[in-house]
This record gives structure tokens, C-alpha cells and sequence, in this order.
């Protein structure tokens, strides 16, 4: 084999990688959120909105948190990378494969808890695994990463088309093929999980082709870490870590509150997961132009325009009386909200980090929004529910104007109070492993 070809092959194997990375993810996230809610003479669940936003919340916090000791402590120091991966991913394909199953509430949150634990990490490992081979990743990774979006795409579409629809035909909503629903179609939902589930378990194989990727030597440096917490003496950090903590609570809510509302706008069980996919179609769009944006419109101006989006899009499905075809299209701005505020997020912490630490900065940063948000935003939505269902009313008008006015208070505060310090770094090139970690949350 020539080294071009063993190149490509490489390549091909780390593209392969990043699309079941999301396809595990993507099989069952967009849907779970309306399984939990629906009620149990529907074959839901009937957890309340708290008990989602527990379930939810809390799974990805301590999730986040975990996943830098766990892939960095642990993997980095006595693991090849790849076989580490392979292993969290069969544990987390048999975690879902067993919540499947469950009915309780308890059941759903301590498994919840367990498979964020298990599967947050692997996150971080697939994109150690791309970096570990690839010699420009500031040029290639992108190519890489973005057939994760393009695998969270294809399992969103594939999951309705082979178990809640039947008879297909052309449609006008992603993914343009679809069919009447098969009976008992919510009670079904619940192996969007199993979905997952067998995902994980072909990931896990996949691994094994997966070029050899050893512990680094040394692991992590704690006392980089350790000093990544001096960034909270500069005045841009501390703004941009409130900002992104209220951007991150209300995108949080974005996946406990989509599934049920798209529901209640008339959208099919079957059509929740596709029409959430019309999202990462702009956000691949966005991410291809987010270096020219920075470049030509400067930090501060990108992040507000992210908070913008937010304030919109939310804006926008706080009129529920609007056409259902205009609130599922609004979508579009999701690509804007995730990429222009937090991958723009990282790359800025990235620029204002010592060279020497700026992993553990990303680390830092990543942890305080990726482990606050999912709690905050657990507890908010369950909250809001529950304070405008007053009198049996549509809770959805009252929940999505209050998050339309907490992404425009982010906004404000970043036009007010953020300044950019950072001086160094071509805003053209983005720093791959900031994208990366921004990558978690989208």
C-alpha cells in the first residue's frame, strides 16, 4: 500500500469514526425529550417536565464534568485510545439498550447519569484520535468533523423511516420520505434508544480498524490545569463565561422542549427527529464561514450575532399561532446560535490562553458551561413548564418568549461589557481543538 493510499485510508477510517460518534447520539437525543413527556395511555412515559430536566440535565452535567478525568486522566496515561473507545461504547450501548426497558423515573435517571458518564468522554477521545493522525488539523479536522453532523443527519432520518413509518413516500420535511405511522407509534420511541444501542455496538467494532493511537506519555499536565483558572482575572473571560452560561442553559432547553413542542404544533412522533436535522444543515453552512465572519466582523460582533439567533429563533416559536411550516423552518437559525456563539466561544478562549495551557483552558471553560448548563437549564425548564401551565393552558408561548429574553440579556451584556483581549491568532484559522470541544454541545 503507498503512503497516499494508506493516507486515504486513514482518513476514511476517522471519517467513519466521527459518523457513528454522532450517529450515537443523534439516534435517540431528539426524540427522548417527547418519549419521557407523552402520556403513558400514548405509550410515553409520562415523566413531568422537572423529572426531564432532571433526567436530562444532570446526565449531561455530571457527564461533562466526568469526561476530562476520565478521557484525560485515565485514557491519556494507560490506554490506547482507540480500545478505550471501543469499551465505553459497548458499556453505553448496553446502558441503552437496558433503558429501553425502564418505565420509572429512578431507573431513567441514575441510567442516565451512568451512560453520561460513560459516553461524554468518548467525545473527546474520537477527536484525540483525529488529531493523533492527521498532520495539518487545523486544515483537515473540519473535513473530518464534519461527518459527524452529517452521521447525527442520517440516524435522525433513518430511525422514523425503518420503525415509525410505513408505505413511504415523497415529502416536503426532512427527510423527504416518509409514510403514514405505524400503530402504537409513541410506545415505539423507545427504540430510538436500542437504535443507539446497535450503533454503539458497530462503533465499538469499527474501533478495533482504527489506526493504533497510545497513552500519552506524562497524561495531563494538573498544574496547566490549575493555572487555566488565572483566566478569571481577565475581565472578557468572566463576561464570556456569564454570557455563555445563559446561552448554554437556554440551549439546554432547545433538547427538552423541542421534541413536545413540535408535538403540539402537529408535527407526527415520526417527523420530530428529521425536522430537528433542518438545524445542523445550517450549522454545517455557518461553520464553513465562521474564520471570513471573525475576520470581517470582529469577536464580539459574531458571539452577539449567536445570541441574536437565540433571541429569534426562541422569539419566533413564542407565537404558536404561526404556520407550523415557519415555526419548523425557523431551524435554520440553529446553526447560527451554536456556531457563531460557541464554537466562536472556544476559539476565543483559545486566543486568550498562555501556549501553554490552552488545552486545560478549553478544559476549564468547557466543564463550567458544559457542566452548568444541562443543570441550570433542567431546572428552568421544568420550572417554566410548570409556572405557564397554569389553568391548563399551552405553557410553549411563556417558555419560549422567557428564553427569547434571557439570549437577548446575553446579548446585551456581551455588546456592553465584552472587550475583546485576545492579539495573537489569525481569526481565519480556528483552532481545531477549540471546534472540537465546541462541537460538544451542538
Amino acid at each position: 500500500m503507498t503512503q497516499s493510499s494508506s493516507g486515504r485510508s486513514v482518513t476514511f477510517r476517522l471519517c467513519l469514526m466521527m459518523f457513528l460518534q454522532y450517529a450515537v447520539w443523534g439516534a435517540w437525543l431528539p426524540v427522548a425529550a417527547r418519549y419521557m413527556s407523552a402520556p403513558v395511555a400514548e405509550g410515553g412515559l409520562g415523566f413531568t417536565g422537572i423529572e426531564i430536566g432532571q433526567i436530562l440535565g444532570w446526565a449531561g452535567s455530571i457527564g461533562a464534568i466526568s469526561a476530562p478525568f476520565i478521557a484525560g486522566q485515565i485514557a491519556d496515561r494507560y490506554f490506547r485510545a482507540e480500545r478505550f473507545l471501543a469499551l465505553l461504547m459497548v458499556v453505553g450501548g448496553v446502558l441503552k439498550w437496558f433503558t429501553a426497558a425502564q418505565t420509572s423515573f429512578q431507573a431513567w435517571l441514575w441510567l442516565s447519569i451512568a451512560y453520561g458518564v460513560v459516553f461524554m468522554p468518548t467525545l473527546a477521545l474520537s477527536n484525540s484520535i483525529a488529531f493523533a493522525h492527521l498532520r495539518d488539523a487545523t486544515g483537515e479536522f473540519p473535513r473530518i468533523r464534519v461527518w459527524g453532523t452529517i452521521g447525527w443527519i442520517a440516524a435522525s432520518w433513518t430511525f422514523p423511516m425503518i420503525w415509525l413509518q410505513q408505505n413511504l413516500d415523497l415529502g416536503w420535511m426532512p427527510p423527504f420520505l416518509s409514510g403514514p405511522e405505524v400503530e402504537g407509534v409513541t410506545s415505539k420511541l423507545a427504540n430510538a434508544l436500542r437504535f443507539s444501542g446497535v450503533l454503539a455496538f458497530v462503533y465499538a467494532g469499527l474501533c478495533m480498524l482504527l489506526p493504533a493511537t497510545p497513552p500519552k506519555p506524562g497524561g495531563t499536565d494538573t498544574l496547566a490545569f490549575a493555572r487555566a483558572f488565572r483566566l478569571l482575572n481577565k475581565r472578557s473571560f468572566i463576561v464570556l463565561v456569564v454570557a455563555s452560561l445563559a446561552i448554554s442553559t437556554i440551549h439546554q432547553i432547545y433538547f427538552l422542549q423541542t421534541g413536545p413542542f413540535f408535538s403540539s404544533i402537529g408535527l407526527l412522533d415520526s417527523e420530530i427527529g428529521p425536522a430537528m436535522t433542518i438545524g445542523q444543515f445550517s450549522e454545517i453552512l455557518i461553520m464553513a464561514f465562521l474564520g471570513w465572519m471573525l475576520m470581517t466582523f470582529g469577536m464580539r460582533n459574531v458571539l452577539m450575532l449567536g445570541g441574536v439567533a437565540y433571541f429569534l429563533r426562541y422569539g419566533i416559536w413564542a407565537m404558536t399561532e404561526l404556520p407550523p411550516w415557519l415555526l419548523v423552518s425557523s431551524q435554520l437559525l440553529h446553526g447560527v446560535c451554536y456556531a457563531c456563539f460557541f464554537a466562536s466561544a472556544f476559539i476565543y478562549v483559545d486566543r486568550i490562553a498562555p501556549a501553554d495551557v490552552r488545552h486545560s483552558a478549553q478544559t476549564v471553560f468547557g466543564i463550567m458551561i458544559l457542566g452548568g448548563g444541562p443543570v441550570l437549564g433542567g431546572f428552568l425548564s421544568g420550572y417554566l413548564e410548570s409556572h405557564f401551565s397554569a389553568g391548563n393552558e399551552s405553557y410553549f408561548p411563556g417558555l419560549w418568549l422567557t428564553l427569547s429574553l434571557i439570549g437577548l440579556a446575553a446579548t446585551v451584556l456581551l455588546l456592553f461589557s465584552f472587550r475583546d483581549e485576545s492579539e495573537h491568532i489569525d481569526p481565519t484559522i480556528p483552532d481545531p481543538e477549540a471546534e472540537a470541544l465546541a462541537g460538544e454541545l451542538g
